[in-house]
């Protein structure tokens, strides 16, 4: 082994330090064990006072464990991440460190320690030869990087690229974590005990190297399971520009016996992601997120971006100018009675994704402001619960209006939100139709799939919607007034049954045919006290990927429906359209 000396600094006192090392001597050949050799050069350049210790490209097969003296930097090659990422083995290039230590041993010693303050790790790619996308659930190591009671600790440039748990700092102060990539499976970055300012910038923990199919069991494991980052008691917690895909939980706040985490989160994102954020516990300070992108779990329907649990404290939880979308059953879920929520300039794209009437915001306890925001479609925007202490609804916007199922009463005060632009009279309800699947049709569907163009008819015009196990139509009428209600439907042969129909509460009010194809059906409505009907579309369903060749479509679909049109008895033939609220010519 030779150890090279260079950049020495010469200073005005006469002091000499030796500033730079490089491994010369270690075998990148991929077979060879190199720990001896990279240990003996960081203890050298510890000797000398610290330093940068150069590694040049190469794969270097790491039987055991090392250390970094604190004021030693080990420094290789990597910048950015692997291009052909999206293989299972992707070609590594640069310094490339082979992990064998510590297989099937989570609590055993470290890959890498960073042993004293201002200890650096830097510019590796960390690969787990022995890892194998078929070990589901994965196989446990120890972290690849751990730092314990240290302060002033980095790890910069790397890339974790199938490591278990990437990076753990405990009792670590003033850290730093930049430029990270990687899938770690079971955590990508966990933090306790920082009380001075931890920083984590331009992180990325996304499936390098892992053949991703939402379906296959690691996969699975690691969506449902995984923790991309998580965040115990650390105090002025700073995160910058950091994503994640495909993990349980994105961004996780936790507790311990010291506590919990307050901090500033800016451009954070979570796609694929149960819980993109997870809020178990925070401090009085809160969390201040601010431009966060959160998306659920592809193919789910249970996923939830930002979760604040009912143990959650004191507390505040802060979202400006957050977007959700995707697959999500809400967007936020607020369950705690003590915490604070605020959610202001947001945009809410889409949620409900089982179609169940759940509403993007959902308020069961402690108190709430939501203001200035937007909301796509859905068939609620907001459900407030009785046990709400406090809700300030105001100034948010909706496409056919804002709705809110208030359930608390005078606690929750709502103020200049988007009213619906369908201006209803007796005469509009008298005689009005509803174009199934075109803007301004949510207030009268509920539980049903999305919009879509109605090609099936022979006109071959319009739009539609599928029907789902629980399908309802929310229809305008006047009190004590007989309706007679005209369906524009379309049966497929898969969902024909003796006992599909048009439902009022148990009693069905008009029988869907018995054979595949277009139809109008037309139903009598009994009077009603009410300002509204409540008619339940009940078919047997059926899934496109079980009846349709080269099908995958997962959803449970019943019947297409193109347009309901609702004509009181006695009314005359001028019809109102009511998703824009104008009159036919």
């Amino acid at each position: 082994m030779r150890l090279l000396a260079c950049g020495c600094l010469l200073f005005a006192m006469g002091a000499a330090r030796c500033g730079e090392w490089e491994i010369t001597d270690a075998a990148g050949d991929g077979e060879t064990d190199n720990t001896a050799v990279f240990q003996r050069v960081l203890d050298e350049a510890a000797k000398h006072g610290g330093g940068i210790v150069n590694v040049p490209s190469g794969h270097y097969r790491m039987d055991g464990t090392l250390s970094i003296p604190g004021g030693v930097t080990l420094q290789g090659t990597f910048r950015v991440p692997p291009t052909d990422q999206r293989e299972q083995r992707p070609k590594l290039d640069g310094a490339v460190l082979l992990a064998y230590a510590g297989r099937g041993a989570q609590d055993g010693e470290p890959f890498i320690r960073l042993a004293g303050s201002m200890a650096t790790l830097r510019g590796f790619i960390i690969n787990y030869p022995e890892w194998q996308q078929a070990d589901a659930p994965p196989i446990p190591y120890p972290p690849t990087v751990l730092a314990e009671r240290m302060a002033n600790v980095g790890v910069l440039d790397c890339c974790f690229l199938n490591a278990y748990e990437a990076i753990h700092f405990q009792g670590t102060g003033r850290f730093l974590v930049r430029n990270v990539y990687g899938y770690p499976s079971f955590r990508g970055l966990y933090v306790d005990e920082c009380y001075d300012i931890g920083r984590v910038e331009n992180c990325h923990f996304w499936p390098f190297g892992v053949a991703y199919d939402p379906a296959n069991a690691y996969c699975e494991w690691v969506n449902t399971q995984g923790v991309a980052f998580e965040f115990a008691r650390t105090d002025w917690q700073y995160v910058l520009n950091t994503f994640c895909f495909g993990y349980g939980v994105g961004y996780k706040f936790s507790e311990n016996a010291q506590g919990s985490c307050n901090g500033n989160f800016v451009g954070i994102g979570a796609d694929c992601c149960r819980r993109a954020v997870l809020v178990e516990q925070s401090q009085p300070p809160g969390l201040l997120i601010t431009n966060g992108e959160f998306v659920g779990r592809w193919g789910s329907t249970d996923s939830v971006c930002v979760d604040i649990a009912e143990g959650a404290g004191e507390g505040k939880v802060s979202l400006n100018n957050c977007s959700f979308w995707g697959p999500s059953d809400r967007c936020i879920w607020l369950k705690s009675p003590k915490v604070q929520l605020t959610a202001t300039g947001c945009n809410f794209c889409t949620w409900d994704s089982g179609y169940v009437g759940s509403p993007a915001v959902q308020l069961d306890a402690g108190k709430a402001i939501l203001q200035g925001n937007t909301f796509g479609d859905g068939d609620a925007h907001v459900r407030v619960s009785p046990e709400v202490v406090s809700a300030i609804v105001m100034g948010n916007q909706a496409a056919g209006g804002f709705v809110v199922e208030n359930e608390a009463g005078a606690r929750t005060q709502l103020v200049a939100n988007e009213a619906s632009p369908v201006a209803w009279s007796d005469e509009a309800k008298s005689h009005y139709r509803v174009d199934v699947g075109s803007d301004g049709d949510r207030p009268y569907v509920k539980l049903w799939h999305g919009q879509e163009k109605a090609g099936e008819w022979p006109d071959a015009g319009g739009t539609k919607r599928w029907s789902t196990p629980e399908s309802v139509l929310r229809l305008p009428v006047c009190p004590q007034t007989p309706y007679a209600l005209t369906l524009d439907i379309r049966m497929p042969r898969f969902a024909v049954d003796p006992d599909n129909g048009l439902y009022l509460g148990e009693t069905r009010l008009v029988e869907f045919p018995a054979s595949e194809g277009t139809a109008t059906v037309i139903a009598t409505i009994p009077p009603t006290d009410k300002d509204k009907v409540v008619l339940r579309v009940r078919v047997k369903t059926w899934q496109p990927k079980d009846h349709i060749d080269n099908s995958e479509d997962p959803r449970q679909l019943g019947i297409c429906v193109r347009s309901a049109t609702m004509k009181a008895e006695g009314a005359q033939d001028k019809l109102f359209n009511a998703n824009t609220g104008q009159w036919a010519e």
